[in-house]
């Protein structure tokens, strides 16, 4: 049986944190935006929005762990972060004009 070597280790360590916190980030902004954006009543939207979740977050998990580095994966999650936190910032501001 091979060593596991102590890049490996920091390699999934660092895709475990990715996933578990970055795709915690990921998923409730992106929850929110399905919740802003969709065209229904706002308690049908949240309800949708919070359903989807589940299955947001579980395809962010996997995403991180199917990437072939964890800079990718970080890479991901971050962009798609910053792109959702401003749209929905964006959103926020037309609406309170």
């Amino acid at each position: 049986m091979t060593a596991l070597t102590p890049s490996y280790r920091l390699s999934v360590a660092s895709r475990a944190l990715a996933a578990i916190i970055g795709g915690y980030a990921l998923t409730a902004l992106a929850t929110f935006a399905l919740a802003i954006f969709l065209p229904m009543s706002r308690a049908e939207a949240s309800m949708t929005a919070t359903l989807a979740s589940f299955l947001i977050y579980a395809c962010v998990v996997l995403w991180v762990f199917a990437t072939r580095t964890a800079w990718r994966a970080w890479a991901g999650i971050i962009g798609s972060t910053v792109v959702l936190g401003a749209l929905v910032w964006l959103q926020r501001q037309v609406t309170a004009s």
